[in-house]
């Protein structure tokens, strides 16, 4: 079913980016200039064939027709720079509004949605809508001002030559009404494929490698192709209505011409209309038919806009992260889980009514089988989602009643294969710390991260580019670099999810020695699936399908937990260290 197109949406989202409205006020008043400079050229070329035809030429009135012709240029011209640029500034400041929203979004729209589509409404539909306020809207303003000018000063001239004229637009408001509507269906399919299809090569590019390591070229050209074939099928559809538009409305304009200069002969031959009043008519006639075409051209790019104001809205209007809270103080407190459950999808438990402390300065271990739900408890204690039921404390307080940007420089992350952004190692470093890093602070994190052997040994040594996601560095360096990040942000909770677990035994000792730095004396829970990394953590907590088996250390629970002792077993590991 077709959406109702909703003028009011598009207008009111317009309103909220705050216009600059003495640029456009400067832009509408200097076009009423050239609409008012315009509608004077026909009069004043009406009296000179007037003229021509007494064999008199009046030096005045060419004068005066260059000086409107030179207003008419000037006038245009500032007046189109100066509402190009109050459209610039309001799409600025719509992309500004979006991508602040789309920052603060919450990780399940995320879950949900391809970032090729969000990156598609943040481009495309503004753009969509940049095109309307900066192509069209002058036009159609000064159409309608042209228009009622023509056709008051046609009434004065002859008013039976100007409702000959009128007759044909009842006509082609007739078909364009219902084509117009019809193109913002097309427009609206038209950008969700779009999006779809940005989505697929987003996708497509950012795993290049694992498309060619597993020949899936093929495929994926198979999957851009059929969306090439249906952006290709919907604009032959947008292409087939604009052919009857502008056909239409040419055959309109001819039909007019036609009658104007049949009926207009006739008259001017029996001496009731005079030659120069006749010319007078017929470029008016152009006067009403040009701005009619371009109103018409506004209506089509308008439906296109709705439909992009429809789904830009529909992310302005997708609930944020709650950020407000209290600050944080700057002691440090243990950690408390109280019979935390998280679901995903409504009945299908994730954690299970799951308790334990994590005291102050302590390392906890969290260990078992894939699937239950380890990483879930960072996810929480990142509040990238919130408890179902139970509560996370520090102290005494719910972390959910903390600022939530306060609250997350608190925490310090280190992923089993942690994200290195597109730039240079310094940036990468530096990331997130919210001031300024100075060179001596960089290198001792370094150090401290053993990372910096293989970065003075770099061509541009903290400058060097890591490229797309870190691709030039080795797994090691990579990881280093993200401990060393760690480091910078002087965290008081740290998150090690399998820091180490992809590793070469090189690396990995370099990385665990790094590690252990970076744990020391400082609040840290560990996800790990080799037993040795954690044997001498203060407590382990063993988690099986969600719900919590055992918590002890390593040799209380070889001794008590059977699973526990089995994975050791399995790992080599003895019962006591």
């Amino acid at each position: 079913m077709e959406s109702t197109i909703k003028p009011s949406h598009l207008l009111r989202l317009l309103k909220e980016l705050h216009p600059p409205k003495k640029w456009l006020a400067v832009a509408l008043t200097l076009s009423l200039f050239e609409t008012a400079a315009s509608l004077f050229v026909p009069l004043f070329t009406g009296n000179l064939v007037d003229q021509l035809a007494a064999d008199a030429i009046s030096r005045p009135l060419i004068m005066l027709l260059a000086v409107v012709f030179i207003i008419q240029v000037v006038a245009g011209g500032f007046s189109f720079y100066f509402m190009r640029a109050a459209g610039e500034q309001m799409t600025a400041s719509l992309r500004e509004k979006l991508w602040a929203h789309v920052l603060k979004l919450p990780v399940s729209y995320y879950d949900q949605t391809e970032s090729g589509d969000t990156m598609s409404r943040v481009t495309q539909d503004t753009n969509t809508v940049k095109m309307l306020i900066t192509d069209h809207l002058i036009t159609f303003v000064t159409g309608i001002i042209s228009i009622t000018g023509s056709v008051i000063i046609l009434l004065y001239i002859d008013w039976r030559m100007t409702v000959v004229m009128l007759l044909s637009v009842p006509t082609a408001m007739l078909i364009l009404i219902p084509l117009g509507r019809k193109m913002y269906g097309i427009s609206k399919d038209t950008q969700n494929e779009m999006a779809a299809f940005t989505g697929t090569l987003t996708r497509v590019l950012t795993d290049i490698r694992l498309v060619k390591s597993y020949t899936a070229g093929e495929a994926e050209y198979e999957n851009g192709r059929t969306g090439i074939r249906r952006l290709f099928s919907f604009g032959l559809k947008e292409a087939r209505v604009q052919a009857v538009i502008s056909p239409f409305m040419s055959l309109i304009m001819m039909s007019v011409l036609v009658v104007l200069i049949g009926y207009g002969g006739v008259r001017v031959a029996s001496g009731d209309l005079s030659a120069g009043s006749l010319t007078s008519i017929i470029i008016y006639m152009f006067q009403i038919v040009i701005p009619f075409s371009q109103m018409a051209s506004f209506f089509t790019a308008f439906q296109k806009a709705a439909g992009a104001t429809e789904r830009i809205q529909g992310i302005l209007q997708t609930g944020t992260e709650q950020s407000d809270g209290s600050s944080l103080s700057t002691a440090r407190r243990s950690l408390h889980f109280d019979d935390v459950s998280f679901q995903y999808e409504a009945n299908k438990p994730v954690l299970k009514n799951i308790s334990f402390l994590v005291p102050e300065g302590t390392t906890t271990a969290i260990v078992g089988p894939s699937g239950s739900g380890k990483t879930t408890i960072f996810s929480l204690l990142e509040r990238f989602y919130p408890v179902t039921d139970g509560t996370i404390r520090i102290g005494h307080d719910s972390i959910s009643s903390f600022h939530l940007h306060e609250w997350r420089q608190r925490l310090g992350y280190v992923a089993q294969e942690s994200p290195i952004m597109s730039g240079s190692i310094r940036d990468n470093l530096a990331y997130g710390a919210n001031r300024e890093i100075s060179d001596d602070e960089l290198i001792q994190a370094a150090i401290q991260a053993h990372a910096f052997s293989f970065i003075e040994k770099l061509p541009d040594q903290f400058e060097t580019k890591v490229g797309e996601r870190g691709m030039k560095l080795s797994g090691g360096q990579r990881q280093r670099l993200a401990i060393a990040r760690a480091i910078l942000r002087d965290p008081d909770i740290l998150l090690l999810d399998e820091a180490t677990s992809s590793l070469d035994s090189t690396s990995e000792t370099l990385v665990q020695e790094a590690l252990n730095g970076l744990m020391e004396d400082r609040t840290t829970l560990v996800i790990a699936h080799r037993l040795s990394t954690v044997v001498h953590a203060d407590q382990i907590v063993v988690l099986e399908q969600g719900e919590i088996t055992g918590i002890g250390t390593h040799t209380e629970l070889f001794q008590s937990h059977a699973v526990y002792r089995e994975l050791a077993q399995k790992q080599d590991l003895q019962g006591s260290f």
